[in-house]
Parts: C-alpha cells; structure tokens; sequence
C-alpha cells in the first residue's frame, strides 16, 4: 500500500516536470530580442501566410528550441546512466572526459569532411564511446578508487581538448563557428543536424527504458548483479555505449556543454528516488527543461546581447559541484 502511494506521488511528480516542460518550450520560442505572440505562434501552424514573426519561430526559435529539449535529454541521461553504471555521483559526460572525447571526434571530422554534417552525431559517438571505455579500463585495471577514477578522466579530458586546440590551430579556417562550439551554445542550429542527432537521442532513450530492470540490477554493485544472473560485462558494454551516444549525439551540435549530466541526475534522484524507470523518465524532462531555462535566460537577459548557454551553465555548475564535494565530505563525517 504505501509502495502504491509511493509510485502515484513519484507519476505526479513527474507529470508536473511534464507540464512545465511544455510551457518552457512555449516560453522558448515566444521569448527573444524580438517579441512575438501567442497570435503569431497559431498563425504559423493554422496554415495562414506566415509573417516575419512567424519566419522568426519556424527557422530560428522553433529549431533552438528542439535543439535544447535533445540536448538537455541527451546530456542528462547520459550522466544518469554514467554514475550509476561506476556508482559514482560525482561522474558526468563533462567531468570524466566524454564530452571531450565526443568533442574532439567532432573537429577532427569536420577538419577532414567540412560538409559532411550527417556523420558528425556519429563520429561524436565514437569519440565519447572510446574515452568512456578507456576511463573505465583505466579504473579496472588500477584497481583505482571513485576519486581516482574522476581524477583519470579529468587527465584524459585536458588531453583530448588539448588535442582539439591542436586541430584549431592547424585547421582553424575549416572549422565553423569553433568559439561557440568549444563554450557550448544554440545558435545557428539547423534542422538537418537535429534530425540526425534527434534520432541518435530518441533511440537511445527508448532503449535505456527498455533496459531499465537491468540498469536498475546494476545499481546494486556488480557481485549483487552477478549473484542474481545478470550478464555485468555485456550491459555495462550497452549502457555506456547508449551513454556514449546520448552525450555524442548532444554534442555534435550544441558543443562542449557542461554540467547538465552532472546536475540533473541528483535533483531527479531527490525528487522521484533511485527506480531506474523513475530516475531515467524524470532525469531526461528535467534535463530539457534545465537547459530551456539557461537558454531563455542567456537569450533574454541580457538583450539585446546574447550569452552561449554554456557560460550560464558554467556560473550554475560550477558552485553545484562545490556544493556536492563539501555535501558528500559532510555525509562521510557523519556515517
């Protein structure tokens, strides 16, 4: 009885975030330098002759916003999934060094192949598929502690952005837009990009879902999982593999993003627990939502300028993962 009454309040919760996810879209595109109204937003789709505010919507407001909803999930659930798969909370695409290995991937394909934007969710992929790969071999075989593990994919991250500076320097006319890629922004998104990238993300998150009984098994720590006849080897492999291509598919078009895979996971712990259908379901709305939000606010605050929402992300992420060392050194004290 009380599990029941449990799940309905966790269902509400995560219907609320539903909802304000909706009208967070609503809010993105109607909000900007240049102002437009509901009127506007139901001309456009009620098929009458579309206007310049209705231009604005359809090919600027209408694919950022997209564009922060699959990023936000994106990120979100890839940090969701990494930290429970090395059971560490202070694990995140940014912090170990996944977004840099996608990153990196994504400058050396478009040094090679400037046009070729279909690829780049995938070559995107690659890249953070081989750098989480790498961090969790280099844990396994070091026998090294959670800290130890952060420590190393902070080490591999410095290496891969210093070989995507490298690329800048030799190859800095082909690359596009390398400023607002390497700080993370929204702008200038195109549809083509997104439906590659969007399809990588919706795939991925309809899988993990499908597996959640398996993630929610290997929360409990590889021997439990193993006692109770779980393949650890080959889910680890598909877990991080679908993180690898939630974090790769984001980056391929909003850049070096960070912290949201950081962030969301904990306050979608707080609110809907540890259920991995729950905590997966509730990490991927507020991981759109949180970036909605920074996206609006860098468009809006400061107008008629405009920040690259990754320096908001910054200025929230930053303090968060202080607070989250000092909160974690607290609870230890106090076992």
């Amino acid at each position: 009885m009380e599990r029941s009454k449990q799940e309905r309040r966790t269902r509400k919760r995560i219907g609320i975030m539903f909802l304000l996810l909706l009208l967070m879209m609503v809010a993105g595109i109607m909000g900007g330098a240049v102002k437009v109204s509901l009127h506007d937003f139901w001309n456009l789709f009620a098929g009458n002759e579309i206007t310049a505010a209705g231009r604005i919507i359809l090919y600027i407001r209408l694919p950022r916003m997209i564009g922060a909803v699959i990023a936000g999930m994106g990120l979100s659930v890839a940090g969701a999934i990494i930290q429970t798969i090395l059971n560490n909370p202070l694990a995140g695409p940014n912090i170990i060094g996944v977004n840099s290995g996608a990153g990196f991937a994504v400058v050396l394909c478009s040094a090679l192949l400037p046009k070729a934007y279909q690829i780049l969710p995938f070559a995107a992929f690659g890249g953070a598929f081989l750098t989480v790969m790498f961090v969790y071999y280099l844990g396994k075989k070091t026998g090294a502690s959670q800290m130890t593990l952060i420590l190393a994919g902070v080490a591999i991250g410095s290496l891969l952005n210093g070989a995507t500076d490298a690329l800048y320097t030799f190859q800095e006319e082909s690359l596009l837009a390398s400023t607002s890629f390497r700080i993370g922004g929204l702008s200038g998104i195109n549809t083509s990009v997104l439906t590659y990238a969007g399809a990588v993300v919706i795939i991925s998150l309809i899988l993990v879902l499908l597996f959640h009984n398996e993630l929610e098994v290997l929360s409990l720590g590889e021997e439990t999982a193993r006692t109770l006849g779980l393949s650890v080897s080959a889910y680890r492999f598909l877990f991080l593999a679908l993180a690898a291509a939630l974090s790769g598919a984001a980056v391929s078009f909003a850049g070096l993003l960070g912290f949201v895979g950081l962030i969301i996971p904990h306050i979608a712990r707080m609110l809907v627990g540890e259920e991995s259908k729950y905590f997966i379901s509730a990490s991927a709305i507020l991981g759109a939502l949180f970036l909605l939000v920074c996206d609006y606010i860098a468009r809006t605050w400061f107008a008629p300028y405009e920040l690259p929402v990754g320096i908001i992300l910054s200025f929230v992420g930053a303090p968060f993962f202080v607070w989250l060392l000092f909160h974690r050194r607290k609870r230890r004290q106090n076992a």
